[in-house]
């Protein structure tokens, strides 16, 4: 992870984008499947046969639009019996569920899907998916005429694609040569007045619809469109009313793979829908769409490829439908930059400067809820267009309830993709999720990754650490600890050589060990302090008993001052984080400057409202920032 892709050497900026853990995941699943060779190109369609047996697509498309592609997802192929879901749901639009229904069952077969399956004593097709269920499912299609009706279909299946479809003529033609068992079906179903008129119509429209010319990515977007109620995702055009959908989608889980739907209910556990064609459709309600195009197809009539692709997706990110994940309001329940939040370390003006310069690097996610696929799928797309700007990407899990391996996958090529662009991923976690850490760990192990797992117990910790190695980026390091003498501590700033000596003069000198307590919680506040040399820390205890650090100050800074103004009792404990040094002004003293030194006193008094001035700025943009 040496390899530093992305980064100047200034480091005054961060350019190209991060890679996609999603898409790496893809194109991997790709590279596994194309070397499959089993299964035929179907050839009782004689178009079909010239079809490539190498074509191979993936797509999945997000119910909020986002689309990843790899392979031969642009390559045209006719829809087949994929559009009987679709037809079935125009037909529901147009007649209505009881007239449907009536005509329609919607039993699973277990047949395959050119068995002649009817009710014995009314003919009913069993279901719409089988090739007697979609011809009567087509003959509902409400039109003035035949060419009406299929413009009605090929409107609807536009309106599901986001682009307009077409007919494949040749396709249709080699349909309607070769159709013969269908035209025996057709009349069977006038026979039973499941079809009334000629049955020449409704099975003409049948072939019609089976020829429609989609891609791969087509079928991601219809399924997402089914997933997503009704509603294109990236147009926002509805296809079918949101009430019709789930009658859809039943039959597709029960019906649409034929005499191989319960394998697939049990392994996959996604509505589907094969085609003879080579496509694959599936469908994660209210999350995702699925294509899959590859036309070798086993003795079932489904794709070889498209049924491994999608086996590997649905256990890879845990994509069965009944597997609900607990649920939140959003998976992101805040987002802000180290500009909006900064750690509880005091900085220098310097360094304080320097920090709100680069805080767009820096850029928190505060995550709540399960972490399965498709929430975590949002999350990392956020991260990766932001990367161009990021440098770090801290991720809070404390009010995560669960991550699945899904997400430790994913968030395992997340690290890998930005620490080879140069960037970094840190995790926030008090402990919930040591299993989640483990599996991280071991995954960047088995990846060869020698870079550490950066995890935090705290976000305040996980925050200093972002902000020290931005200085250091800068060639700015943080401030050692170390010693400065009195005329350069912040509060004697516009002070004279010979008003900071009649200073110092009135100040005692105190000095700490480390983990001394240098102010107690409920001591009267009689004093403020200014420190020269090492580090100190305020510290608050929690009903819980917890210890929570409000701030850790170095050399040049104040602590305690609220002791001249108020004359209260102490609100938190100050340690010495290691050996101090610091002056120690009591409120006696301050309270005479009036009649000794007043010019010194105008001047300490205006130091400490700039210091307070700024804390409250800061303080006030951190608590809106997180209230959001």
């Amino acid at each position: 992870m040496s390899n530093r892709r992305g980064q100047t050497d200034s480091g005054d900026s961060i350019a190209g984008r991060a890679p996609c853990p999603i898409e790496a995941y893809l194109e991997r699943l790709h590279r596994k499947h194309a070397a499959e060779i089993g299964g035929e190109v179907a050839t009782y369609i004689p178009e079909l046969a010239k079809a490539n047996p190498e074509w191979f697509g993936i797509c999945i498309a997000t119910t909020d639009g986002k689309i990843y592609e790899v392979g031969d997802t642009r390559q045209s192929f006719t829809i087949q019996s994929i559009s009987k879901p679709f037809v079935y749901g125009l037909a529901l639009e147009d007649v209505g569920r009881d007239a449907v229904l009536a005509k329609i069952g919607v039993e699973p077969t277990g047949e395959a899907f050119n068995s002649i399956s009817l009710a014995p004593n009314t003919g009913r097709p069993l279901n719409p998916m089988i090739n007697a269920g979609a011809i009567a499912a087509a003959s509902q299609v409400a039109g003035h005429s035949p060419g009406d009706r299929f413009h009605r279909i090929l409107s609807v299946f536009s309106l599901y694609a986001g682009r307009q479809l077409e007919l494949d003529a040749a396709v249709y033609e080699s349909e309607s040569e070769t159709g013969h068992r269908n035209r025996a079906i057709g009349h069977m179903l006038r026979n039973f007045d499941i079809v009334t008129g000629p049955p020449e119509v409704p099975l003409d429209l049948y072939f019609r619809q089976c020829s429609i010319s989609v891609d791969c990515r087509d079928l991601s977007l219809m399924a997402a469109t089914l997933a997503n109620g009704g509603v294109n995702p990236l147009t926002g055009e509805r296809a079918v009313r949101h009430q019709l959908v789930e009658s859809v989608l039943s039959v597709m889980t029960t019906c649409g793979m034929y005499d191989y739907a319960g394998e697939w209910l049990y392994w996959v556990g996604l509505p589907a829908k094969s085609g003879v064609a080579g496509g694959v459709l599936a469908v994660l309600p209210g999350q995702l769409g699925i294509g899959v195009f590859s036309p070798p197809l086993d003795a079932r009539g489904n794709s070889v490829r498209g049924l491994a692709v999608c086996k590997d997706l649905s256990r890879d990110f845990n994509l069965h439908f009944l597997r609900v994940p607990r649920s939140a309001r959003s998976a992101v329940r805040a987002e802000y930059t180290l500009t909006a939040v900064s750690s509880k370390r005091r900085r220098t003006e310097r360094e304080r400067a320097l920090l709100d310069a680069l805080g767009e690097r820096v850029r928190i996610y505060d995550l709540q809820g399960d972490l399965v696929f498709a929430v975590i799928e949002a999350v990392v797309r956020r991260i990766v267009d932001a990367s161009p700007l990021l440098r770090y990407a801290i991720l809070d899990l404390q009010r995560v309830t669960d991550v699945d391996d899904s997400a430790v996958a994913i968030l395992a090529d997340l690290l890998l993709g930005f620490g080879a662009y140069g960037r970094g991923i840190l995790f926030v976690d008090s402990g919930n999720h040591p299993r989640f850490l483990r599996r991280l760990e071991e995954r960047l192990a088995a990846a060869q990754c020698h870079e550490r797992l950066r995890a935090f117990r705290d976000r305040d910790a996980a925050l200093e650490w972002c902000e020290n190695h931005l200085l250091a980026q800068t060639e700015l390091e943080p401030r050692p600890t170390n010693s400065i003498a009195l005329a350069d501590h912040g509060l004697c700033r516009g002070l004279s050589a010979e008003s900071v000596a009649a200073l110092e003069s009135l100040l005692v000198h105190e000095t700490f060990s480390a983990g001394e307590l240098i102010i107690r919680r409920g001591d009267a506040a009689d004093r403020m302090y200014l420190l020269v040399s090492g580090e100190v820390s305020v510290i608050v205890q929690l009903q819980t008993g917890r210890l929570v650090r409000l701030s850790t100050l170095s050399p040049g800074m104040a602590f305690g001052e609220l002791a001249v103004i108020d004359r209260g009792r102490r609100t938190a404990d100050v340690r010495a984080d290691g050996k101090v040094g610091c002056y120690a002004l009591s409120v006696e003293v301050f309270d005479r400057l009036d009649e000794t030194h007043p010019a010194i006193k105008m001047r300490l008094l205006q130091n400490l409202l700039g210091n307070v001035s700024q804390m409250l700025t800061r303080l006030n943009q951190e608590v809106t920032t997180l209230a959001m």
